[in-house]
Order: C-alpha cells, then sequence, then structure tokens
C-alpha cells in the first residue's frame, strides 16, 4: 500500500489522540456532519470523507451562484484539512475503514444506515445526525430546514403582530446540531479508548432547533404561569424582541435589553427617562401590547443619529450594541479586523471565519487545502484499530470537577453540558449579585414569593449542578474561592475580561493556584481588540454578523433569531474545553482557552460570508423561502394552524406531485429541476397553499410526510413535550424542584444508546450547597462555616429581600 499521504496541516491536540491520531470517517453529505467533522479535523483529527465518484452534492452547491466553477464556497469552508476516497457504505474497503475508525460521522437515509451494520462496530463511537433522531415514531420521516423549525416549536415564536411566523435564517442549526455532534462524539471516543466500549451518539435536527431557538424553554415557563390550551389558542407567542434592531439615520443599529437595568438605560439614551417604571414598557409582554406606540418612540430617536452616534452614546451607558452587517460588511468591523478573525481558504481563496478558539501553548490550526473526489483513495493506512483500554464505560466526564463562574446563558448551558457528560459542577454566585437570568422568575412574583427560583431559563439550563455562594469582595470569601479553585479541574467564566482582572484572578494568578487547572474564558468580543470590554449577549452576536440580515421577511427590516448564538458559544466552549483537557492529559500541566462568543457565531454565519467572499454575492431575506428548497413555505388553514413544507430534492417534488395528485406538475420539463422550480414558485404556492385549506394543517403534514415530502406542523413551543417525536426520545426529562415541583426540563439533542436519561438533579437554589461544598469538600470547619454565614459572605436569599 502506498504511503499514508495525510494532510501537512494535520496538528493539534487530537493528531496525538492514542498512537495515532484520532480517526474520523466522514459519512455525511449535509451541513451539521460537515460542521462536525471540521471541528474535529481542526483540532487535529485525522477526518477522511467518503464521496460518491462525482463527489459530494454539497461540492455543486451554491446560495448565490448559479452553476458554481469547481467546488462550491460552503463545500470549501467545511471540508479543510480532510481527506477524500470515493466510495459507499455497502462496499467492503468503506466498512473496514468504518471498523477500525474511532468515530464515524453519517447522515445516511434510514433504510442505509439501518441495513448497514455501522451500529455493531465494536469499539467505535458512531455519530448519527437526521431530522428527527435515530429512534421514535419520525425516525424515517423526511425533514427539511424550515419543517425542522417548525417541528422543533422555533417558528411559532417568531412574528409580527397577525403576520406570517417566520424562521431563522442561515440554516443556524445545522450548525448548532454540528457542534453538539462534534462534542459529544470527541467525548464518547474518549470513554471508548479507556473503556473498549464503542456507542451510537445520536443526534436530532429538531431537537438541536429546539435547544437552539429557545423554544424547548417555553413550556415550562407557560406551565409556571399557569397557561392553559385554551389560553394559548387566545394568545400566540409568535413576537420579535422590542427594542432591537432599530432605523438609525444611515443604516441600522442593534440593542439588547435583557435586564431592567438595560432597559432603563435605553431609555435614558432615547432621551424618555420619563417613561422608567411606565408599566406600558416595563416588561417585554406589555411593550409588545404597545407595539406601534413604542416603535414610534424609540424611531423618532434613532433616526435623527447615525449609526456611529448612537452606539458610541449606547456603549457609554453600557448598553448592549452593535451595528447591523451583512455579508458585505462584516469583514470592516474593527473588532474583526484587529484580531485578524478572517483567514484565507487555502484552496477558494476566499476569506472564511477562522477557528474560534485558542489554547495557550497550542498554535491556531492552519486550515489544510479541500481534497478533491477520491484523492486519497487506497491510500489511507489505518492497518490496526487505535488502542483501547479495558475499563468499565461511564459517563464521559465522570471525575471531572468544574467551577462553574458564569451568568446568563451561553456560559450556564457550557457548564450545563459538562454536567450532563458526568463532570461535577459547582455554579458559583453572591447573594449580592446572583446569576441575572434568576431575575427573569420576577414575572411571577405574584405567585412564587421566592421568584428567583422560578426562572424557566435558569431552571432548565443549571440541572445536574450544585450551588454555592461567596461575596468575593470579602477577604474570606477570596480564599474560599481560591481553595474552590484548587479543587477544580476547569473552571470556566464569562465575564468581561476586566472583570477577572480586577480579582486579581489572572491565568497567571490561577495557574500559580492550580497548575492543572483547565481555564475556560468566554468572552463575548475578545480579550483584546477596541471592542474588548463590550458587554454582549446571543442578540449582539446575531446583529454583528449578518445572521439577522439574513432572518425576516423580504419585505421587512432585519430582525434577530433570538438565541441561537448562546447554544453555538457555549457548545464551541465545552469542544474547546474538552481539547483542552486532551492538551493537559498529554502536557501534565493546565491550559488556557479563549473561546469567543462572536467567532463562534461568525462560524454558524459562514454560509453568506464565504459566498459574498468567492462570488461577490451577499444573501438577503427570504422569509419562509430558502436557495435550498422549492417550494418551501408556511402554508395556512383557517382556523389558525400553519403547515411547513421544504422541497429539497427531485425526490421530494416528486412525492409532493403524487400526494397532491399533480400529474401535470410531475409531466412539466420545467419543473424538474430546482432551479425551475424556484422561477415558478408563487404558482406553486398558490396550489399547495389550495391543497392545505382543505385540510387541517396537522393531517396534511401527515399525508405529506408519509408519501416522502418533508412537511411538518408549525408546533406550539408552549406544548412540545406533547408532540409524539418528543415523547418517544424523552427529550423532556421531568424533575421535582422544590419551588415549582415537579416539571418536564428539557435535556440534551442527542441520546448515548448507554444512558437512559442525562438530567438527575434539578437546578440548585441559591446557595443550596454550600455547606456540602465548602464544608464536605474543602474541609471548612463549622465555625469558619458559621463565620461565613453571619458575615453575609455566604447565603440562601438576595441581598436585601
Amino acid at each position: 500500500m502506498p504511503d499514508d499521504p495525510r494532510p501537512a496541516s494535520l496538528s493539534g491536540p487530537l493528531s496525538a489522540w492514542a498512537a495515532g491520531p484520532l480517526r474520523v470517517l466522514d459519512l455525511s453529505e449535509g451541513v451539521a456532519g460537515g460542521y462536525c467533522t471540521k471541528l474535529l479535523a481542526d483540532a487535529g483529527a485525522d477526518v477522511v470523507k467518503v464521496e460518491p465518484p462525482e463527489g459530494s452534492r454539497l461540492r455543486r452547491w451554491s446560495a448565490t451562484a448559479e452553476d458554481p466553477a469547481g467546488d462550491g464556497a460552503l463545500f470549501e469552508f467545511l471540508n479543510t484539512s480532510k481527506r477524500s476516497v470515493t466510495g459507499a457504505v455497502e462496499e467492503p474497503s468503506i466498512m473496514e475503514l468504518a471498523s477500525r475508525a474511532d468515530v464515524v460521522v453519517e447522515d445516511l437515509d434510514p433504510a442505509r444506515f439501518e441495513s448497514s451494520g455501522l451500529k455493531g462496530l465494536p469499539g467505535v463511537v458512531v455519530v448519527s445526525i437526521s431530522p428527527y433522531g435515530r429512534s421514535g415514531p419520525w425516525a424515517g420521516r423526511p425533514g427539511g430546514d424550515l419543517v425542522v423549525q417548525a417541528e422543533s416549536g422555533c417558528v411559532s415564536g417568531r412574528g409580527l403582530p397577525g403576520g406570517e411566523p417566520f424562521g431563522v435564517g442561515g440554516r443556524v442549526f445545522e450548525f448548532v446540531a454540528g457542534g453538539y455532534a462534534a462534542t459529544a462524539a470527541l467525548a464518547a471516543a474518549g470513554t471508548a479508548r479507556r473503556s473498549g466500549a464503542g456507542e451510537h451518539v445520536d443526534v436530532s435536527l429538531t431537537e438541536s432547533a429546539a435547544v437552539g431557538s429557545f423554544s424547548c424553554h417555553a413550556e415550562l415557563m407557560a406551565r409556571l404561569d399557569g397557561v392553559t390550551p385554551e389560553m394559548a389558542r387566545r394568545a400566540p407567542v409568535a413576537r420579535v424582541e422590542i427594542p432591537s434592531i432599530e432605523p438609525t439615520a444611515d443604516g441600522w443599529v442593534g440593542f439588547t435589553t435583557n435586564s431592567r437595568q438595560q432597559l432603563d438605560d435605553f431609555l435614558v439614551l432615547i432621551d424618555r427617562p420619563e417613561l422608567i417604571g411606565d408599566e406600558r414598557f416595563t416588561l417585554a409582554k406589555d411593550r409588545w401590547n404597545y407595539f406601534e406606540e413604542w416603535n414610534h418612540l424609540v424611531q423618532e430617536w434613532t433616526t435623527k443619529h447615525t449609526t456611529e452616534e448612537v452606539i458610541e452614546r449606547a456603549v457609554e451607558l453600557r448598553i448592549p450594541v452593535a451595528p447591523v452587517a451583512n455579508a458585505e460588511t462584516v469583514r470592516a468591523n474593527p473588532q474583526f479586523v484587529a484580531r485578524g478573525v478572517f483567514e484565507p481558504n487555502p484552496s477558494g481563496g476566499f476569506a472564511q471565519p477562522r477557528c474560534p478558539y485558542t489554547i495557550t501553548g497550542v498554535d491556531r490550526p492552519v486550515f489544510g487545502p479541500v481534497p478533491q473526489p477520491g484523492e486519497h483513495t487506497g491510500t489511507v493506512d489505518w492497518a490496526e484499530p487505535a488502542p483501547r483500554g479495558g475499563g468499565n464505560p461511564s459517563l464521559p466526564l465522570a471525575g471531572l470537577k468544574v467551577l462553574d463562574m458564569t451568568a446568563w446563558f451561553a456560559g450556564p448551558l457550557a457548564a450545563h453540558f459538562l454536567a450532563t457528560l458526568g463532570a461535577d459542577v459547582v455554579h458559583l454566585e453572591a447573594t449580592t449579585r446572583m446569576d441575572g437570568m434568576r431575575a427573569t422568575g420576577g414575572a411571577l412574583a405574584q405567585k412564587f414569593p421566592d421568584w428567583w427560583e422560578c426562572s424557566s431559563q435558569f431552571l432548565s439550563i443549571n440541572t445536574d449542578k450544585r450551588g454555592v455562594t461567596l461575596d468575593l469582595r470579602a477577604d474570606a470569601g477570596r480564599r474560599a474561592l481560591d481553595e474552590l479553585i484548587g479543587w477544580a479541574d476547569v473552571l470556566i467564566e464569562n465575564f468581561t475580561p476586566r472583570v477577572m482582572g480586577n480579582f486579581g484572578l489572572t491565568w497567571e494568578a490561577l495557574h500559580d493556584l492550580n497548575p492543572n487547572l483547565v481555564l475556560v474564558r468566554m468572552p463575548a468580543f475578545g480579550l483584546d481588540g477596541p471592542w474588548r470590554d463590550w458587554t454582549g449577549f446571543a442578540q449582539t452576536m446575531e446583529q454583528v454578523t449578518g445572521l439577522a440580515w439574513v432572518t425576516g421577511h423580504v419585505d421587512d427590516q432585519p430582525r434577530i433569531q433570538r438565541g441561537p448564538c448562546d447554544i453555538v458559544s457555549g457548545v464551541h466552549a465545552v469542544f474547546a474545553a474538552l481539547v483542552a483537557l486532551e492538551v493537559r492529559r498529554q502536557t501534565g500541566q493546565g491550559v488556557m482557552v479563549e473561546s469567543t462568543m462572536v467567532e463562534a457565531a461568525l462560524n454558524a454565519a459562514a454560509e453568506q460570508i464565504v459566498e459574498y467572499g468567492k462570488y461577490g454575492h451577499v444573501m438577503g431575506r427570504q422569509g419562509n423561502r430558502s436557495a435550498w428548497a422549492a417550494p418551501q413555505g408556511l402554508y395556512r388553514r383557517d382556523d389558525g394552524s400553519w403547515l411547513a413544507v421544504s422541497v429539497e430534492r427531485d425526490e421530494h417534488f416528486d412525492a409532493l406531485c403524487r400526494a397532491l395528485g399533480a400529474s401535470d406538475w410531475a409531466a412539466d420539463p420545467a419543473l424538474a429541476t430546482h432551479s425551475g422550480r424556484r422561477a415558478r414558485h408563487d404558482e406553486l404556492d398558490r396550489r399547495l397553499s389550495e391543497w392545505v385549506a382543505a385540510r387541517g394543517a396537522e393531517t396534511a403534514a401527515d399525508q405529506l410526510a408519509a408519501a416522502g415530502v418533508p412537511a411538518g406542523l408549525v408546533a406550539d413551543q408552549r406544548f412540545l413535550s406533547q408532540r409524539p417525536q418528543f415523547a418517544a426520545r424523552r427529550f423532556f426529562e421531568e424533575l421535582d424542584h422544590p419551588v415549582v415541583g415537579r416539571q418536564p426540563v428539557p435535556g440534551m439533542p442527542f441520546r448515548f444508546a448507554s444512558v437512559d436519561r442525562w438530567l438527575h438533579r434539578p437546578a440548585p437554589l441559591l446557595g443550596e450547597h454550600n455547606h456540602q461544598v465548602l464544608v464536605g469538600d474543602l474541609g471548612l470547619g463549622e465555625q469558619e462555616f458559621e463565620a461565613l454565614r453571619a458575615a453575609g459572605v455566604i447565603g440562601d436569599r438576595p441581598a436585601g429581600l
């Protein structure tokens, strides 16, 4: 056999996994599988992509160029630093490679997967990515991007008053799913290396969209608020956030007001301080009831100022703010320029987002060239399976100790991911400065006196953790923190960079306290650059990266996606933490990770960035249509229900023709191609709308799906646990909480074959585990513990209540 010509760029922590690099066989065709294996390749894994002789379908894809010459920009972005062989899973040579891999990633059609024998490979981690998951009554059901969003509850939460709801642009949930798949694969591969036992990681795109869009938290919120199905029918949840993206004298600017203080400061910004405390505008749901009035008073001010002027004043008031970018303008952002966040694609020549994290002592990955189809056929020498241990399998991170110094969403979600994988996570707060996400429980204050324990989002993303309070302004609190730092394997934080420095918690100081510590920092914009100290939330990232530019109706303004960037950021941070733990294993020393929120979001926004870079075309808003599918859209019945349809392939259109009895469509050569169907989209929409109107949306969805057409109901996010696929896969797991009682809480958007449930402990009460951790784990004496409590250094109620 010829020499094994792995890419010259194959370097990084996963290149020294065991006796050699982590071996990954990529049998996927879609974006999620491509991004999953890109993350692994960027970290040093040896990724071999299996393609048909003519090459992957994605090679011939462009969202903006009619007939791209050579490989499409998105394919080139996803497939740097990989090798390519031609073949199919049915061929012995490909199955031989699969048997010698550490990880196999697949998104095969259900029948091909079931007959492939992949699940039976000993010691191999098989990662399946599919619309609804490989189990449950919808395991074989087809699903396109809009259909997945509809069934996830995502679409039901986005819309203007009285208008058609809309999905999230940019296929961002494929990147969410790809991030989850890569992180779960890496964690499971670690267990396989230790135990010799393989794993099946079953990733659902619909569940990924439910997590990525925040829709999975709406049911718990509704239950706590006492919303019944009848009440829900009278009060749809489709909304846009206000204030958010607003017009200026020369463009658009984006705001985020997640806290009451930020809203009050915003009213000062627009010269309306007299409205502070006005009950019409205090809560988001109240502003929605005064939608037109609110927009008028905001835009009356913003349109009199340039974007630069608005941003300058908002930054002074510490309001999260950003210019609203598109694919043409995003590269000129001063923060991105200063930090050099775009690097050339070695094959396409265009600029693409770089790897969104760094690890001390480890060079950033150098993107290797994109392989030609079959370039490495017959040269991949995985002669023997990678050596594996013989220990007992367990949760991947069992025994790992994590100090969680995060707040709000992206950071706590990252720590939650570590906890579900088995880590012992201690969430640190202060009674004087509790996690800001707790404050969202204030809307339930009349129903729950301990309202800070009732935030649906806090309850959902802090399960499986323990909770401790410490006032770090007190010397005794700092001493206790130092003990916790010495106890931990990983410290994860998402403050603005100045905060850790103000506490004296520099990397050098932390490394001195605990040389084995892995520090994971999650700054919004990075640890340097002109925006270093700017506050940023998910909404900010959607505004500044271009994701908002491709979301919303054609005749409307850019609209934020309302959440995905928190999840994208959190998942990338966990992936980076696992890679950093591998560095620690190899070197015996702790390291620091910088996993930047905005750079993770730029990777999720990559398609529009690389399309502009290669072809000079700016992707824009298409409402519920998409370059990927035609016909695609929402179709309404008189009862208010909506059906989502997404015809991405020729076989989907053939199935649609059969289901509708549209023999004329089937015989029309102009409709035989995707481009032909896009050209006559309006005509196809009219007929499809008439067909849906004669049926209920759910009946129509079932009929079309049974015929092989990607179709689904726009599900109400407040009742997702009742949808048959969510119920069958036990995505929601019930937990008993001492304040809100027994409630369904969302788990992870993937299943492990070896894990029955992910969630075992409800989110902690404020300071619930002070004694258990400080006395039981750190060894403080009882007298010292009581002194801390008497001095208010620790506590279990917010200060002042």
